[in-house]
C-alpha cells in the first residue's frame, strides 16, 4: 500500500510539472500574439486647422473638443478613406508653411481656393461656396456696400480673403489685421473700427450670437473652400475627391451641412 501510494504521488507530481511547463511555454506566445485591434490599426490623417472660425471650426470651452462643419466633414472624409482624422490646431498665419513643412497631411480650415495659393499646394474639389460681407454695429447708418468704406477703419483676419478684399477697396481709411476672427469682431464691437469684413457664414454666426452687430448689403465676392495638400500627394488628392463625392451622393454631406447652416 505504501509503495503504490508513493508511486501515485510521484505520478501526480510529474503531471503537475509538465502542465506548468506547458503553460509557461504558451504564455509568451499568447502575450506576443496581437489582438484584432492591434492587427487592424487605423491609419491617421493629420489635419491642420485654425480652430477659431465658427461655425466651421471652434473648440468647446467646457470639453476642449474640436467642433464645427469642417471638423465633422473631414472626419467623415477620413472615415470614408478608412482613416482617422487627427486635428492639429494651427495659427492661420502659419498654416500653409506648416503644411509645406510636413507638419500635417492636409489643411481643412475654411480656406478659399485662390490662384496664388494653388501655386504652392493642391486643392480638392470645392466643398463650400462662400463670399465676403460687411459687418457693422447695430446703430451704424450709411454703410451698405464696399464703396461706403472710403475713409473708414475696417477689421479683418490676417491673410484671409477678407483681408485681400479689404485691401482692394479704393480709399479705405485703415485695415486693422488680427490673427483670430473673434478678435476682429471684438474690435468692431468696442468701436475701434467702423466695420469688419468677413466670410458670410462666419459673419452670420457672429451676428446670431451678438445682437449688437448686423450684416449690411449682400456678399460682394464669390469664393469656394477647398482642402489643401502638398503638390506631391496626388494619391491623397484623388482619394479625398473620391470620398467627398461619395459623401455628397449618399446624403452625408447634406446632413452635416444642415446641422450647421440649415436646409
Amino acid at each position: 500500500m505504501k509503495k503504490s501510494g508513493l508511486l501515485l504521488i510521484i505520478g501526480v507530481a510529474i503531471i503537475v510539472v509538465l502542465a506548468v511547463a506547458l503553460a509557461l511555454k504558451k504564455a509568451p506566445e499568447q502575450a506576443a500574439a496581437p489582438g484584432p485591434e492591434a492587427q487592424e490599426e487605423v491609419p491617421v490623417l493629420k489635419v491642420g486647422c485654425d480652430v477659431a472660425f465658427p461655425p466651421f471650426e471652434w473648440q468647446d470651452e467646457q470639453t476642449g473638443e474640436f467642433k464645427g462643419f469642417d471638423i465633422e466633414l473631414i472626419q467623415a472624409i477620413a472615415e470614408q478613406m478608412g482613416m482617422k482624422a487627427e486635428i492639429i490646431n494651427t495659427a492661420w498665419d502659419g498654416i500653409l508653411p506648416g503644411l509645406l513643412n510636413g507638419n500635417y497631411d492636409v489643411i481643412v480650415s475654411a480656406m478659399t481656393i485662390t490662384d496664388e495659393r494653388a501655386q504652392s499646394v493642391n486643392f480638392s474639389d470645392p466643398y463650400f461656396t462662400a463670399g465676403q460681407v460687411i459687418v457693422v454695429r447695430k446703430d451704424t447708418e450709411g454703410i451698405t456696400q464696399p464703396s461706403d468704406l472710403k475713409g473708414k477703419k475696417v477689421s479683418v483676419q490676417i491673410n484671409t480673403t477678407g483681408d485681400f478684399a479689404a485691401s482692394k477697396i479704393k480709399g479705405i481709411g485703415e485695415v486693422k489685421r488680427f490673427n483670430l476672427a473673434p478678435d476682429a469682431f471684438l474690435e468692431l464691437k468696442n468701436g475701434a473700427v467702423d466695420a469688419c469684413i468677413m466670410d458670410i457664414a462666419v459673419a452670420a454666426d457672429a451676428v446670431k450670437n451678438d445682437d449688437s452687430l448686423k450684416i449690411v448689403g449682400a456678399p460682394f465676392t464669390v469664393e469656394y473652400y477647398g482642402i489643401a495638400m502638398r503638390k506631391d500627394r496626388e494619391d491623397l488628392l484623388k482619394n479625398i475627391n473620391k470620398a467627398l463625392a461619395t459623401l455628397k451622393s449618399t446624403g452625408k454631406y447634406d446632413e452635416i451641412y444642415a446641422k450647421y447652416f440649415g436646409e
